[in-house]
């Protein structure tokens, strides 16, 4: 039986370390390309350590285009995720607020309307919003990419609710005892007690926002104002791409996005997993 279980488990582990390599392949294979030169990419693409490491790439990605270098890029990369987690984990609070402590005529309908925006792919919606706009003038400029969550999430909103759903409504009881009004009992009994999921909200608006390249394409039309994602595709045109530079440029871009899974993966776990219980 001991010799059994030892077998088991050397399998278990060639598999998942086999499983582990090809889910880090990709990655492992951006990272050695980034360091060769532009013409040995495609020609040693099997090879995963560069014969000949250079930073060349590095050197010619970050220099942009045009007078546009790529620290203008990540400039408004940050500042677009940054206006966009503000927003949506702000809303996404109030909203799940509203849903699971005030009783109100047609919650049940509403968070059942609410429900189904969920089920409804969000390209059908591209069309009815650039219209709208387009109405008020804002295409053109990063307000439209920067807004992006600020009304809600559903997905969001469904995980703060949960959340609050766990808190004990005796306390909501005694803070209007004590006097407390809505708006009290929002920002000083239920905001200070829903951290982890709003840490689990901002990192995750975070993680999507940082990659959004469709509402860059939709509403950018200049390069100063151009984030990172949106940045990348100006190295490939319709004859040739700079593959160097543009593999440098994107494992950089990835850089900001790892660090913060890694610093606070623990937070993203613990708020979708107590989100998940407490439900």
């Amino acid at each position: 039986m001991k010799l059994k279980r030892r077998i088991t488990t050397i399998i278990f582990h060639i598999v998942m370390i086999t499983l582990g390599f090809l889910m880090l392949y990709p990655l492992l294979w951006l990272i050695g390309s980034a360091f060769k030169p532009t013409h040995e990419i495609m020609s040693t693409a099997s090879e995963l350590i560069p014969r000949s490491p250079t930073l060349e790439n590095f050197i010619n990605g970050w220099k942009g285009f045009g007078r546009y270098t790529y620290a203008t890029f990540f400039k408004n990369s940050f500042l677009i995720v940054i206006v966009r987690v503000i927003g949506t984990t702000l809303t996404s609070a109030m909203i799940a607020f509203g849903f699971a402590r005030v009783r109100f005529t047609g919650s049940k309908y509403w968070f059942a309307a609410m429900i189904v925006t969920m089920c409804i792919p969000g390209f059908t919606l591209t069309i009815p919003i650039y219209l709208m706009y387009l109405k008020v003038g804002l295409v053109g400029t990063k307000i439209p990419v920067m807004l992006g969550g600020w009304f809600g999430s559903a997905y969001h909103v469904f995980l703060t609710m949960q959340f609050m759903r766990g808190i004990p409504r005796e306390m909501d009881e005694a803070a209007v005892i004590d006097g407390c009004g809505w708006v009290q009992l929002f920002t000083r009994i239920i905001t200070p007690l829903i951290k982890p999921i709003l840490a689990t909200v901002a990192i995750m608006t975070f993680m999507s926002g940082w990659g959004d390249y469709y509402s860059s394409l939709i509403y950018l039309n200049k390069t100063k104002d151009y984030p990172v994602a949106y940045a990348l595709t100006l190295y490939a045109s319709e004859n040739d791409i700079n593959y160097g530079p543009m593999l440098a440029m994107s494992l950089l871009s990835l850089i900001p996005i790892m660090t913060l899974f890694f610093l606070f993966q623990k937070q993203l776990i613990d708020g979708i997993s107590f989100s998940g219980i407490k439900g």
